[in-house]
Parts: structure tokens; C-alpha cells; sequence
């Protein structure tokens, strides 16, 4: 029997939930404005909205970046007694909210509890002059939380308590477009579970495994399932750690972070080498290059590109294919002194799913900077 493609795949998850692609992504961070200053000046992002003191909330300060159709939230929490002080104590700044934007937030809600969901925040409607949105909100694994958004009814620019922010700097975009996925690290033993959970409480459908035989070095091992949503528009890899010689990345992660959380944050690009050089002009830092004979072997594992392979070679970034296509792909280092959160940068040709080759050149690449830190 011939094998199924990713997109084919796709056609297979239920539809009692349909997600119209991401809404934001919010991060409790320790320092909100430098964190935006950070996002702004290293990926391109901009000023959207703000919300805080000054806006009339008491307890936080949230900054709204977008760059193309992607939204960051940074929050911060202005008194330690605020349950983000908690968060951010145990696990660092990171990634605590991957909102989904829905036709119907409140039947996205009863869908996904009377399955089993475990409530974050009830259903509720939040209106200014520009409109309403209405919102609810699950957990998933860990901390880690999924609200639904539905705005259809709001002309406003982020959402209701938040004002318009402008600013006198404004660096130029990097070729940044929407969130193509975003990868959670479970416990042991926790990948199987939470594969179901997405297939029972969301409709997601499992469009790629790899096991530990697949993704393995010399010193350590993980195994990854990855989720998606019946359109594509959405899609969730889960990693969990496996049995090695040494420590893997997962397990690096889940003891920095103190717990299951978003590995990394995955965003889509037209023109990776214009994109990643910019990066780096900015100061982002990207994780080695893999070996010379990565790109020796290259056309003979993918076929043929359109991309010349020399600056691919130069700047590192990998190439990976499946039945529809293929893609290439980059990730940065850690972007806090946390070896947890991270960005990978990826252009699709075609492809719709991930290859193995990479996952493995990746490991040893995050491997190599595991080594330095003293954590393999």
C-alpha cells in the first residue's frame, strides 16, 4: 500500500475545530521593553499596541510586535506577588500563550472540554469602541497554554484594552512571514499521551513520526511525532526524550526549563538567504554549520534545488525533503541564557512535512553547543 502524504494526511483530521492559522504568540519575559527592543532591532519586528499603567492595566505590561502576519505579545509582570513572577522564577522567559484564531471561540471551547481539555480560562466576550472579540482558553502540555480568538466582530488594533504604539525607531522587516510551527518539549514517556490528547480533544492528525533509530548521535537520542490541523495552517511536533549514552537536548530543556514547554518557534520566509543573512547582520546568532559532507551529499538525499548550494554551505543553512517537495531550514541559538527557547527560520518548497536528514544535523549541531555548556 502506497504511502500517505502529509497533505493527504491532513484530510484525515476531524473538523469539529477549525483553526484559521495563528493569532499570536505570547511570551512572559522578565523585562518587556527590552525584550521588544530585542525583537525588534535582532528579527525586524514592529510596533503594534501596548498595553499597561498607562492604559489602565495595573498588574502587567504587554508589548505587541508584528512582522508580516506574526504577533508577539511580551509580558511582564510589574509586582512579584503577580503569578507571571512565578513563571517566569521557574522556567525563564518563555512562550506561555500559542493562541489560534477560530471562527467561534466559544464552540471551540465546548468542543475541546467535553473532551477533555482542562480549562485555563472560560469563555467571555471583551468589547471597546472598535468591536468585541471573544475568547476561551485551554492547557496543553505542561503550563503551556491554547486560547482561541475569534475577532470577526473587531475593527480594533490587537485587542480590547490594548492601544495603538507607535515609535521613532522602526527597523526594517527581515522577510519574516506567519508562524509555520511550533515544537513542544514533553517528559518521558509523555510524547504518546500528548499525541493523543491533540487527536482526541483538538481533531489534529499525526503526519510524521520519527524514533529514536531515526534521530540519534553517537552520545544521545529523541523521538518527535508531529501534529497538524486539517488545513496545514497549524501544526504542533512534540519531542520527547530518549535513551542514550549521554544527556539529550530534550533533557537539557526540560531540566533549564523546569518542565514541558515550546521548544522553539518556527517562521516562514519566501527567501531564506536574504533573510538569514539580514539576521545576522543584526547580530542573531545561528547554530554551526554542519560538516562539509552535509552539502557534499545534499543534491543526492533531496534532488535537485534552485538554490546554488554555496551560500547555503556559507551561512548553514539545511535542506531537507519529502514526497511533496523539499524545504530548508536554519535555527538560532537559544535566544535566552536558558539553553530552552529557540527560532528556526524555513522556506517551503513543496514540502510539507520535515525530513529526518535534518532533524539528525540539527541534534549534532545543538549537541555541539551542549558540549560548551558543560550540559551533554
Amino acid at each position: 500500500m502506497e504511502a500517505l502524504t502529509a497533505s493527504a494526511k491532513m484530510k484525515q483530521a476531524q473538523d469539529f475545530l477549525p483553526i484559521n492559522g495563528t493569532d499570536y504568540i505570547e511570551l512572559y519575559v522578565g523585562n518587556a521593553k527590552q525584550a521588544a527592543h530585542f525583537y525588534k532591532t535582532a528579527f525586524g519586528f514592529q510596533n503594534l499596541a501596548y498595553a499597561g499603567p498607562e492604559t489602565g492595566v495595573r498588574d502587567v505590561a504587554s508589548y505587541v510586535l508584528q512582522q508580516g502576519k506574526i504577533r508577539l505579545v511580551l509580558t511582564t509582570p510589574l509586582k512579584s506577588t503577580n503569578p507571571i513572577s512565578e513563571h517566569i522564577y521557574k522556567h525563564g522567559d518563555g512562550v506561555k500563550v500559542l493562541a489560534l484564531w477560530v471562527d467561534d471561540a466559544y464552540k471551540s471551547f465546548e468542543e475541546t472540554t467535553k473532551r477533555g481539555a482542562k480549562v485555563y480560562m472560560e469563555p467571555k466576550t471583551i468589547t471597546d469602541e472598535n468591536g468585541e472579540v471573544r475568547m476561551s482558553g485551554i492547557y496543553t502540555y505542561g503550563e503551556t497554554v491554547h486560547m482561541f480568538v475569534e475577532r470577526k466582530n473587531y475593527k480594533g488594533i490587537f485587542l480590547p484594552g490594548y492601544q495603538p504604539m507607535t515609535s521613532d525607531y522602526n527597523p526594517t522587516p527581515t522577510g519574516l512571514l506567519h508562524v509555520d510551527h511550533c515544537v513542544g518539549n514533553v517528559g518521558w514517556n509523555r510524547m504518546n499521551p500528548t499525541v493523543k490528547w491533540y487527536e482526541d480533544v483538538m481533531g489534529f492528525v499525526n503526519i510524521l513520526s520519527f524514533d529514536d533509530k531515526q534521530i540519534n548521535t553517537e552520545y544521545s537520542a529523541l523521538m518527535s511525532k508531529v501534529m497538524s490541523n486539517g488545513n496545514g495552517y497549524v501544526k504542533f511536533p512534540i519531542n520527547e526524550p530518549a535513551e542514550g549514552k549521554k544527556k539529550s537536548q530534550i533533557e537539557e530543556y526540560l531540566e533549564f526549563y523546569e518542565g514541558e514547554g515550546v521548544q522553539h518557534v518556527a517562521i516562514a520566509t519566501h527567501d531564506i538567504i536574504k533573510t538569514v543573512r539580514e539576521l545576522k547582520a543584526r547580530g542573531v546568532e545561528f547554530l554551526s554549520a554542519p560538516p562539509n559532507a552535509y552539502y557534499e551529499d545534499l543534491l543526492n538525499r533531496v534532488g535537485k534545488i534552485d538554490e546554488d548550494l554555496a551560500p547555503l554551505q556559507e551561512l548553514g543553512i539545511l535542506v531537507d525533503c519529502d514526497e511533496e517537495g523539499y524545504l530548508l531550514q536554519i535555527f538560532t541559538k537559544p535566544l535566552e541564557d536558558r539553553p530552552t527557547l529557540f527560532f528556526e527560520i524555513i522556506q517551503r518548497k513543496g514540502a510539507q512535512s520535515f525530513g529526518a536528514g535534518n532533524f539528525k544535523a540539527l541534534f549534532e549541531s545543538i549537541e555541539r553547543e551542549q558540549a560548551k555548556r558543560g550540559n551533554l
